[in-house]
């Protein structure tokens, strides 16, 4: 039995690891260009959500994931604010496969993120003197398998 667990050991086996060290806002941005015009006007707005993924390896099995949610709200033509928020997070990630690595940084950790990010932008939008902004919650998995399958029909090598 010793010599199996060594045997094991020596051919590189390990148990997959996931821990999340640290969560932060690693960049924030509002702007309400026609502030105080807007509030005189009916509120009658349209959302524009932009989300978007990064992520690169740090020392050993680090990783940063940067979830990115850029809003913009319009009222008729004119633009109320637009507000952004790079939300950011330190994984430490090992003994996964190619496979399940990508799509621990491409689905697991945004996931993990977006709470914290959604919190952020409502919170950032109220400070702007404008009604809360209840963002629904987004399916990573969903986003992930269509982005794979977006690469294998153009060609592209997955990252």
């Amino acid at each position: 039995m010793t010599e199996q667990v060594s045997t094991g050991a020596a051919q590189g086996e390990q148990n997959p690891q996931f821990s999340l060290q640290r969560i932060y806002v690693k960049d924030l941005s509002f702007e309400a260009p026609k502030s105080p015009e807007i509030f005189r006007q009916e509120w009658a707005p349209s959302v524009a959500l932009d989300l978007n993924t990064r992520q690169k390896p740090l020392e050993g099995d680090f990783h940063e994931v940067v979830l990115t949610l850029s809003v913009t709200v319009k009222t008729g033509e004119e633009v109320a604010f637009i507000a952004e928020v790079q939300q950011a997070g330190i994984f430490l990630i090992k003994g996964l496969d190619a496979a399940s690595m990508s799509h621990t940084l491409g689905a697991f950790c945004p996931n993990i993120l977006f709470p914290y990010a959604r919190e952020t932008l409502d919170s950032l939008v109220v400070r702007g003197s404008f009604p809360a902004l209840m963002l629904s919650p987004v399916n990573f998995d969903a986003l992930y398998a269509q982005e794979l399958a977006r690469m294998q029909q153009s060609g592209e090598a997955q990252a």
